[in-house]
């Protein structure tokens, strides 16, 4: 295991700090104050209570004779920061243990920019890294911190509806920071309200047709690649078909929309239909333009009109429907939603919303203002119609740039620009997956970017959605796809954006006229942070996964990557599959091979005895399939869910000493059992899909 789970000191006390946590109410089924905590210092026992909840019980290790507490509260800007401090009085350090009590939703994060890390970090699982000063709980939208070091947080356990979190803190003076309304004041979301939704969880993987086929995509064009990743990819993972820009008469009135042009002389529910008898999930592109000026001057009550009662028009958008009418939600928007939901379509993505909010609402404020309406509900009512006919169970992707206005009513959103963002994915970090799953736009599998762009997708739990034309996937180049899918469903390590560039503009989303190119406040293709954690937590233990891009670094130090400094560490190189040692403090990962342009690096705690280092199937060593792992009676045992025809290698290390005494599997072939003085590598392969228990003996 890369991380100890021990907490160096543990007063009993905790025991009964753990069943008085289960007192108060159940976290995250109420709407969550906009106020201070109440913080209570009795003795050596400190509490803290937020509305009716305890969210922290912790005991100072220190006569109270010898130190002194001090509290603020500042709500400066319409944001309340709460601080409180215990410092020694005679200069020695002062302990406290304690435990923080959290709701379901919540994790453990760094929340200091300033002093934080700029490794981009995830957590499949809760974390348990030496990087954490916070605990973050989204049912509540709260945050509490330590700003002091050292101090560890580590997950103790749960229940049905609560995390518990030992924390470990010591210093002359300990400061702590409450933040309530975390991401809704102190990010600037003013739509954020967690308690009304949970984030879409399940992994989002597929294709589309836009830079495989522009809008000259046809029916073949689609049926063909789905037979393809039907074949290829859907074993793996990939789930959704996407078609694009191409298919409509045109982006108006609703007919124009569901009965397609020419080129789909079938129509769309004969594709759909298609699409769902290779086991995949039809998904479908659609925007918020009208273009039809005849029927728009028809009906110009169900669009925005300038003094003379004409509909205006602005770039991108065409003529801008109405959304403060609710006969224009009626007319032209839950039309095309309820029959495409009718006949199939499991995924939508919806464009142009920000030439909608800009060109057409922003560029036309006096038009609500004369309605006495909301411009920004306007817009929003436009999406919940879409919303409530496609239903809460079929994705909602909006597109494209930052929505912060859609918060809490869309699943997904393209962060920036049109063309895979790698980088992107340090703009809009602390958003994914808790704001909404972050959309770094479509990958395609070509030199230099395909190992790279899945790796890091992947990585931070992001959408993955290729754009290849299917001959693609009959090439050495899918095995980057292959190896990355499905995505793991992840949690943001940093509550802050490691790359701030853009969010720190996003107050300026109201004020913006054009949508034409990127905007300041959308995510950027340029960062100079090109590093990816990816922390997996396991019941059977835990292990780090570091994403390289470029070779920026030539060496790390377990201490910054959030690893015990004085442990000794096996790294394991994913795309390679080489070996590159035990290392103590700090390593070199050498360069990059230029057949995959990027590594992943598998670091785990070294063990007394033969250990798993990585396995072939997944990008996360283990995370994905490895459903049960041990080590007794001097045999490694594992249970791994096969793909099936797909060749999985169990990669073991070695120490001096051990002597491999014979490997058995039911229900799969061993293909190879090699050996090269530190690393076993044992291959095996199943004809169908199942779970295959496998063991490896050592005298």
């Amino acid at each position: 295991m890369s991380f100890n789970r021990t907490v160096l000191y543990l007063p009993v006390i905790l025991l009964s700090l753990q069943c008085l946590a289960f007192s108060g109410n159940e976290p995250g089924l109420k709407i969550p104050p906009d106020a201070p905590a109440k913080v209570s210092l009795r003795g050596q026992h400190l509490a803290v209570i937020y509305g009716s909840d305890t969210i922290l019980k912790a005991f100072i290790i220190c006569d109270p004779s010898d130190f002194y507490f001090r509290e603020v509260v500042d709500s400066a800007g319409g944001k309340i920061f709460q601080a409180f401090t215990i410092t020694s009085n005679d200069g020695k350090p002062v302990s406290i243990e304690g435990m923080i009590i959290a709701s379901d939703q919540s994790f453990p994060c760094e929340e200091n920019r300033a002093i934080g890390s700029t490794f981009v970090r995830h957590s499949a699982g809760l974390s348990h890294s030496l990087l954490n000063r916070a605990v973050y709980d989204r049912a509540g939208d709260w945050s509490l911190s330590v700003e002091q070091s050292p101090v560890r947080i580590i997950p103790r356990s749960s229940s049905a509806n609560q995390n518990f979190y030992i924390i470990s803190v010591k210093g002359r003076e300990i400061c702590f920071l409450f933040k309530p309304r975390y991401y809704q004041k102190h990010r600037g979301l003013p739509y954020f309200e967690p308690w009304h939704y949970r984030v879409w969880n399940k992994p989002v993987v597929g294709w589309s047709s836009w830079f495989a086929y522009f809008d000259k995509v046809t029916a073949d064009d689609v049926k063909r690649t789905a037979d393809v990743l039907g074949e290829v990819l859907k074993p793996y993972g990939l789930e959704y078909i996407q078609i694009d820009d191409g298919y409509q008469q045109e982006t108006s009135y609703p007919e124009k929309w569901t009965v397609a042009n020419s080129k789909f002389p079938e129509g769309l529910p004969a594709l759909s239909a298609y699409i769902s008898s290779k086991g995949l999930k039809p998904a479908i592109w659609t925007n918020v333009a009208f273009s039809d000026k005849e029927w728009a001057y028809a009906h110009a009550s169900l669009f925005v009109r300038d003094t003379n009662g004409l509909p205006v028009k602005g770039r991108w958008v065409g003529y801008v429907m109405d959304g403060s009418n609710p006969n224009t939600l009626d007319q032209l928007v839950r039309p095309v939603y309820r029959q495409f939901n009718e006949t199939g379509w499991k995924y939508f993505k919806l464009d142009a919303l920000r030439h909608l909010r800009y060109e057409g609402y922003n560029s036309n404020a006096g038009y609500f203002e004369f309605k006495k309406t909301d411009r920004v509900e306007a817009f929003r009512n436009v999406v919940k119609a879409v919303r409530e006919e496609i239903g809460k169970d079929n994705f909602l992707l909006a597109c494209w740039g930052i929505r912060p206005e859609l918060t809490g009513i869309v699943d997904g959103c393209r962060i920036g620009d049109d063309g895979y963002g790698l980088r992107t994915l340090t703009q809009y970090n602390s958003f994914n997956n808790v704001v909404w799953r972050n959309d770094p736009d479509h990958i395609e599998l070509k030199p230099k970017v395909a190992y790279p762009a899945c790796m890091a997708t992947s990585m931070t739990g992001s959408l993955f959605m290729l754009t290849d034309r299917p001959e693609v996937y009959r090439t050495p180049y899918v095995e980057a796809a292959k190896r990355s899918i499905p995505v793991l469903f992840t949690v943001p390590g940093q509550i802050y954006d490691v790359d701030p560039s853009a969010s720190m503009y996003l107050d300026r989303v109201g004020s913006e006229l054009s949508g034409s190119g990127v905007r300041v406040f959308d995510a950027r293709l340029s960062s100079p942070y090109t590093h990816f954690i990816l922390e997996i937590n396991k019941p059977y233990g835990n292990w780090l996964l570091l994403g390289r891009t470029d070779e920026s670094r030539s060496s790390f130090r377990f201490e910054e990557l959030g690893l015990f400094p004085s442990k000794e560490y096996l790294v394991f190189e994913f795309w390679t599959r080489k070996f590159l040692g035990s290392f103590k403090e700090e390593f070199s990962p050498g360069h990059m091979d230029t057949a995959y342009n990027c590594q992943l690096l598998c670091i785990r705690e070294k063990e007394k005895h033969p250990q798993l280092l990585a396995t072939s199937r997944h990008i996360s060593c283990g995370g994905l399939e490895l459903e049960e792992y041990s080590w007794k009676e001097n045999s490694l045992k594992g249970r791994s869910r096969m793909v099936a025809g797909d060749p999985y290698t169990i990669y073991i290390f070695e120490p001096e000493g051990s002597t491999f005494a014979g490997f058995e599997c039911n229900g799969a072939m061993l293909l190879n059992n090699t050996f090269d003085g530190k690393m076993r590598a044992i291959s095996i392969q199943s004809d169908s899909e199942k779970a295959v228990d496998w063991e490896v003996s050592y005298n």
